[in-house]
């Protein structure tokens, strides 16, 4: 019985773990003109590596 109970805390744990990570990811929330820098700057460190 006692072997039930600490399996049990234990995936209780993990899930809660689990699930509070998942709930605290924040989503960012970017405008359009933020967009665009981002892929922008992405594209010139592509072709930066590209170069050597």
């Amino acid at each position: 019985m006692t072997l039930w109970l600490i399996i049990f805390a234990v995936l209780m744990f993990i899930i809660s773990g689990i699930y509070f990570v998942y709930k605290s990811a924040k989503k960012f929330n970017l405008s359009s003109e933020q967009l665009e820098k981002i892929k922008k700057r992405n594209r010139e460190l592509d072709e930066e590596e590209n170069k050597d």
